[in-house]
């Protein structure tokens, strides 16, 4: 059986190597629209990849599944977690909650979706996105949904202080056009977008890759739309037990990157962080103990 921690899409790549030209080939079909291009019937399927059914009998017990209902059941799975609304998540949750503290029941969660998520991030993926992140003659603009957001903005908060050329684009996507005209090729556009995945991101990301913009993408294990522009992808779990997506292992992606560009780049960061400070002194923007505060 596959691992549960996977999609189907996750198995069909990891096993891609070892189908036949055939089978590569209905393959591509199925992720081409994953999942939705899954969901019909083996003859649909086939059809579709122009491969014959047995060929797609073959793939998916090549692919670990029984049959085809068990592997067309995990699609079914996988389509209906991405669009469950925060009640569905909350409903779900409390049906299985263990008799644990809140606390208790939210360590085990995040705990385990970082032992997940870690040891699926492929390390060629972080290294790629750390490197485009420090090279300082690309601009990076970053931009997340109606929650990610917040996690846009906090990286971005730290990238300009290591940094210049770095732009927080609005989640109001009215003035996304003006900044893609500002996008050069060979700049980074760093997105969030997790499950109930913004329509409008799609359409951004494939207006920068069409500018020549790489794409780095921060989401979940079913991966917005997104992807297929993205150049790096990071899928992190992001269960919980509560009615919304926990943030924390994205939250330790984005910090783990924040280090690796600030440390190898240090002697330039440092100049940055120095000037930084002077200018906090100069408009007081922090108290220091025995300092006044200004005058009202």
């Amino acid at each position: 059986m596959p691992p549960t921690a996977r999609t189907v899409s996750d198995v069909i790549r990891v096993r891609y190597d070892s189908l036949t030209r055939a089978e590569k080939q209905l393959a591509d079909s199925l992720l081409e629209n994953y999942p939705v291009s899954g969901l019909g019937s083996i003859t649909v399927i086939a059809e579709n990849a122009r491969v014959s059914t047995p060929t797609v009998a073959r793939m998916v017990q090549k692919l670990g599944y029984k049959g085809y209902p068990e592997f067309q059941s995990h699609l079914h799975h996988e389509l209906e977690a991405t669009i469950s609304n925060p009640i569905a998540k909350h409903d779900r949750w409390a049906s299985n909650a263990p008799g644990t503290h809140i606390l208790n029941r939210f360590a085990d969660a995040i705990t385990a979706n970082l032992r997940d998520t870690l040891s699926d991030l492929d390390t060629t993926t972080f290294e790629g996105a750390a490197a485009l992140l420090r090279d300082r003659n690309r601009g990076i603009y970053f931009v997340g949904g109606r929650i990610t957001g917040a996690l846009a903005e906090y990286f971005f908060t730290h990238m300009q202080v290591i940094r210049p050329k770095t732009t927080l684009i609005s989640t109001n996507s009215s003035s996304w056009p003006q900044h893609v005209l500002n996008m050069s090729a060979g700049d980074v556009l760093v997105i969030f977008d997790i499950r109930r995945y913004e329509q409008e991101m799609a359409t951004l990301a494939e207006a920068a890759r069409a500018n020549g913009v790489v794409i780095i993408l921060l989401t979940d294990v079913w991966a917005s739309p997104v992807a297929k522009h993205a150049q790096h992808t990071f899928k992190v779990r992001i269960e919980a037990p509560s009615a919304w997506d926990s943030s924390v292992i994205t939250l330790f992606v984005v910090e783990a990157l924040i280090e690796a560009v600030q440390s190898a780049t240090w002697e330039e960061t440092r100049e940055r962080m120095n000037s930084l400070e002077g200018l906090f002194e100069r408009t007081m923007l922090f108290r220091r103990p025995g300092r006044q505060s200004r005058p009202d």
